[in-house]
């Protein structure tokens, strides 16, 4: 045991030495990151897995409609995670701060809100799956499948919905292993069923759909047993519980929530709803070109996985070193914690790249695996900014400075990423223009949010939110 530790402890002493991360610090932050890396892995590969699926089963044009359908939900779940950002803020602080109660209010509030978006979303990608796919593909059979798929994994979203709140509940109480645990448990059904459904049962896109609703939804009564404070075998009971209180909202809370939450929700819808244009100009190419899109943005998203971690982490850590007024250890969790995604993210795009071309053919065949390798490279190359972006963000959300990123990711995306992506239809570059935006898309919000953290004016937007705002 002691031989399987020391080199664990080499590399702590080397990213402590080389200054990226002090070692109280370093595992502080592992132990809250790495069960959301796992977590970020599990959920990604949903959506990862039933594109094999389908490529395996139907083709590439079967995996462009499952691109185009997933551009709704990716949106529809962009709302929440915005919430969600809000929830983590507030209650990372007002639990670090010794305010359960409040913490525990601000949750319930949390959920009746999901609930509440969630429903009609859900309802308006399930009745209008075909006409909503058409807006974005000329190809009648890739709409076809998209549809199929839409309609079937709409309902899902409002389980969905309720599953990252509870987990951003736990990740805000400094407990990122229970929701690992449940959220894994899901992706692992997930893929069992969609594979039964697709080759088993032979439902095609459909099953695939299927496989992810019913696992999403089991996932929602797992997480509500530990919501309501019963534990899983002795642990993973909520300490900010929901309870049968007849009081749900707080208008100091609510207004609190909504300051924070906005920003977060206007930047998420944002980043979802660049996609449908994105698409719609990968579309002028061919269904193979938006194919390779998907890919390239799947495995981009997959990698991403590492920022789960490290995003929440930060804004666990910062957010409740705020609480306890401690700027300082909260300004050395956001720099450390950033600098730890550089070193984790440039090791992870450079073995990406090396093995773009077998990534690439696990989606597609024959001649479709070139353009698809391209823009597996160039995601490679953009998540090192993403990962980057992602730490500052955890950051300035943990202190409740969420404008600046909204409006970084807004500038990226409007600005920049779109109007390259628009100069391969009307110039010689063609598809290189889709790959030039998706770099694009990634490094403007990191150069913009690493400038505004290092202003420090994240400290006092926090100084609104924390329990000794209310003395």
């Amino acid at each position: 045991m002691e031989r399987a530790r020391r080199p664990g402890r080499a590399v702590v002493d080397l990213l402590d030495r080389f200054g990226v991360i002090e070692a109280s610090r370093f595992r502080a932050t592992v132990d809250l990151a790495w069960p959301r890396i796992v977590t970020g892995f599990a959920i990604m590969s949903k959506r990862t897995v039933d594109l094999a699926i389908v490529g395996w089963a139907l083709g590439s044009t079967a995996v462009a409609g499952l691109t185009l359908a997933n551009a709704y939900w990716m949106l529809g779940k962009f709302v929440v995670l915005g919430l969600a950002g809000g929830t983590i803020t507030l209650v990372s602080q007002n639990y670090g701060g010794g305010e359960a109660d409040r913490a525990s209010l601000v949750v319930r509030q949390s959920l009746v809100v999901a609930v509440a978006l969630s429903v009609p979303i859900a309802a308006a990608f399930g009745l209008g799956a075909r006409p909503l796919v058409s807006l974005l593909g000329s190809d009648p059979t890739a709409v076809g499948y998209g549809a199929a798929y839409l309609v079937v994994v709409a309902p899902g979203l409002v389980f969905e919905y309720c599953n990252v709140i509870s987990s951003r509940t736990y990740a805000g109480i400094g407990d990122t292993t229970t929701p690992m645990a449940i959220r894994a448990g899901g992706a692992a059904l997930n893929v069992a069923l969609s594979a039964l459904f697709v080759f088993g049962a032979g439902l095609g896109v459909a099953g695939a759909a299927l496989g992810t609703t019913v696992s999403t939804a089991l996932v929602t009564v797992a997480f509500a047993w530990g919501m309501t404070g019963r534990s899983y075998f002795g642990r993973g009971a909520s300490p900010v519980p929901i309870t049968g209180s007849s009081r749900v909202f707080d208008r100091s809370l609510v207004r609190q929530l909504a300051t924070v939450s906005a920003p977060l929700i206007a930047r998420r819808i944002g980043q979802g709803l660049v996609v449908f244009p994105l698409l719609a100009i990968a579309a002028t190419f061919g269904p193979v070109v938006v194919a390779a899109v998907g890919v390239g943005r799947q495995v981009r998203a997959l990698l991403n996985s590492f920022t789960w971690g490290f995003s929440i982490a930060s804004s666990t850590l910062v957010g409740q070193a705020l609480g306890r007024d401690d700027e300082p250890i909260a300004e050395a969790y956001g720099w450390e914690i950033t600098q730890l995604s550089v070193v984790v993210y440039v090791l992870v795009a450079v073995v990406t790249f090396a093995v773009a071309r077998p990534i690439a053919s696990v989606f597609v065949e024959g001649n479709d695996i070139s353009l698809a390798t391209a823009f597996v490279r160039v995601a490679a190359l953009s998540v090192l900014p993403l990962g980057i972006d992602g730490s500052v963000t955890g950051a300035l959300r943990g202190a409740g400075d969420t404008r600046v990123p909204f409006l970084a990711t807004m500038l990226g995306l409007y600005v920049f990423a779109l109007p390259v992506a628009w100069l391969g239809t009307v110039t010689a570059l063609g598809v290189l223009a889709l790959q030039a935006a998706l770099l694009v898309e990634t490094a403007v919000p990191m150069v913009v949010n690493v400038v505004r953290f290092r202003s420090n004016r994240w400290k006092a937007v926090s100084r609104s939110y924390r329990p000794s705002a209310g003395d």
